[in-house]
Parts: structure tokens; sequence; C-alpha cells
């Protein structure tokens, strides 16, 4: 059996808890269709708190003011690792070749895998990442920025692994400035990684994966080639 490298893809984090539940199951459907003609075998979990999955908010950082961030991300790692386990149990998965790639909440996932250069993890993308974003009471204004740039640059500390961010001019979760502010501190704390900064799309560019892939595209399938795939 031929075997295809991995890719895990996270979902986002909805502004308010009673969103979680319209989740139902994270699909993806038109990007994983994509990443499938890639060559990939791709994987959608729907985390714990979430959806079809249920649960306790294990992914609650806390307050506005009070937020606590690490501890979150390492639990959207954590199952992270476990689908990569349940991957490399199957015939057609090359578990030794993949990526690690997340949208919003589940972009600084990619980079919390990225930081613990786990087996088989060879690159990791992260669209629109970060956390305690809310466009309609904040926009533009996440929760504690600072505790996110010592975040990532926490994780470029460790990280080796290549990295790719993508981030829209109009993300009205995260802003234009702190995203680089958090790219800058992931590379100067010795972390590998290229920023790509996409066009403004619609009224709030965060949900460019999903929106506008012609604008992320290019640079993701470049990124691909410079890593084998």
């Amino acid at each position: 059996i031929a075997k295809s490298p991995f890719l895990i893809l996270d979902h986002g984090r909805a502004a308010t808890r009673e969103d979680h539940a319209k989740l139902g199951r994270a699909r993806y459907s038109d990007n994983s269709k994509y990443f499938v003609g890639k060559g990939f075998a791709v994987f959608v979990p729907t985390r714990i708190g979430y959806g079809v999955s249920g649960g306790p908010d294990i992914e609650n950082s806390g307050g506005c003011r009070s937020k606590n961030y690490p501890p979150v991300y390492e639990s959207t790692a954590q199952h992270t690792l476990q689908i990569l386990a349940y991957a490399r149990t199957l015939p057609f998965v090359d578990g030794e070749r993949g990526i690690a790639l997340g949208q919003s909440f589940g972009g600084t996932a990619a980079i919390t895998i990225a930081a613990k250069n786990t087996p088989g993890v060879v690159a990791a993308v992260n669209f629109a990442g970060g956390g305690g974003g809310n466009p309609t009471d904040r926009p533009g204004d996440p929760c504690r920025p600072d505790q996110l740039r010592k975040l990532f640059a926490d994780y470029g500390g460790t990280a080796r692994i290549p990295t790719l961010w993508l981030y829209s001019e109009n993300d009205k979760y995260f802003g234009k400035e702190h995203p680089q502010a958090w790219f800058k501190a992931f590379v100067a704390a010795g972390g590998k990684g290229e920023f790509v900064q996409l066009p403004a799309h619609g009224e709030d560019g965060h949900g460019s994966f999903t929106r506008n892939p012609a604008a992320w595209r290019p640079a993701f399938e470049a990124f691909l080639r410079r890593n084998g795939f």
C-alpha cells in the first residue's frame, strides 16, 4: 500500500461558549479536498468541548485581564499528538512525514506542536493564529497580546522545524500589528519561519483560510515545495 504524508488540521475557537456547540463536526470540506489533492492523508479532529465531541471547555484560558494561555495550547497540542498516534496505526499513512496545520486557535496549536519538534512532524502552518480575540467587542485588540508575544517567543526558543504564518491585513480578531510582533518574537528566539501578509478580505479577513483560498495557496504551495512535498 502506498503511504501518504499526514496533515492534521486543527479548528479554531468561537468567541462565545454558545457557539462552540454549533460547530457540529469540524470538516473544512473544501480545504480538506484540496489538501488530499496535494497527496496528504488529512485528519480534521473535533476537539473536546466543541460540537459533537462535547465535554468540558478545557480550552478556556480565563477572563480577558487574567489570561493564562500556555496550558490551553498545551492541551490542544496533546489532543493533536493523540491524533498523530492514531494516524500512525493506519496502513496508508506515512507517520514519519507530515504537517501540523491550524486555523485561528488551531493555528497557535500548530506552532505549539512545532515547538515540541515532534518526530514525524516536519513543518507547521499557522493560519491566523492567536488567542483572546473578539471581533465584535474588541476588534483587532485581543486579550493580553503581550502574553501571546511571550508564548510565541517561548515556542521559538525550542522550535526547529520550518513554519509558515499567514494573516490577513484586516483580521478583526488580532489586527495587523499583533501577529507581526508575535512572529518577530518567535524568530528572534530562534524559530524558523516565513510570515505572509494576506490582503484584506471582506469585512473581516480572519476567515481567509476558507473564504479566500486564492490568496494563500501560492505561498502554501511554495512552502510545500521547499519542504519536499
